[in-house]
Formats: structure tokens, sequence, C-alpha cells
């Protein structure tokens, strides 16, 4: 599997704005601090808040804030925020790739992948990244 960096500059955002909600946040202070490519993260910021979980604050004390409480902003809604669709195969969505023969069950295989995949991006909040340790295993 592969993490985009677009996703993973996306959760690096969310952190750093949840990490001091008393003042809004410059694209570049976040770059600075992330190790961002500061041309990427100005659409990483679109995505996001064109997905409601950033808003914006205009003027010379401007910037980032989030535009919800970190415990409801999970990581799959900032990977579904810039990326779409988590999984895809050979670069097709999944459903859309039909197998045949020997390979029919790969299909299934790839369903249970997502579904595992859903539960712990579901399960996992910017709050508990920015509290400690995330678990290994997620129950469903």
């Amino acid at each position: 599997m592969r993490v985009s960096a677009k996703a993973d500059y996306a959760i690096r955002v969310l952190l750093e704005l949840a990490a001091d909600t008393s003042r809004p946040i410059t694209c570049e202070a976040v770059a600075s601090t992330q190790d961002i490519p500061p041309r990427f993260i100005k659409a990483v910021i679109r995505d996001l808040r064109q997905a409601g979980l950033v808003r914006s604050q205009r003027g010379c004390e401007g910037g980032y804030w989030l535009a919800r409480d970190a415990a409801s902003i999970t990581v799959r809604d900032a990977v579904t925020a810039v990326d779409g669709p988590h999984l895809s195969v050979r670069g097709e969505p999944r459903p859309a790739v039909g197998y045949h023969g020997t390979a029919a069950h790969l299909g299934g295989l790839w369903s249970a992948v997502e579904s595992q995949l859903d539960l712990v991006l579901r399960a996992t909040t910017i709050a508990h990244l920015l509290a400690g340790p995330t678990p290994h295993r997620i129950a469903n």
C-alpha cells in the first residue's frame, strides 16, 4: 500500500492546526515546521477547506484554523479530502477491476483490505494522533 505525499501533508497540516487553536496559523509556518514544500501546501489546504476541515481568516493576523474539533476529524476525512477514494488497483477504482480464472477471488481480497484500512482510518482522529501513539490493532 502506498500513502500519497498529499495525504501525508494533509494529516500533518491538520496536526499543526490542532496543536495550537489559540490563533490562525499561516501556510508558511506550517510548511516550515513540518518541512512541507511550500508549492504543495496551498493546494493541500485548499482541498482541506473545500472538505470543510479547515477555515481561513484574512488580514494581517490571518491564517488557517481547524473548522471542527480535532476529535471529530478522522484520518479518513483528511485522506478523502485530498485523494478521494482509498483503494485503487492499477490506478482504477477497485470495483472497476474484474478478475477471471484463477484470479477470480482476488477482488474479495482487495475488498477485505479496503474494509480494514477504512476501519483504521475512521477510528483514528487528529486528536488521537496529537495525543500520542496510535493503536496497532483496531477491533471491529
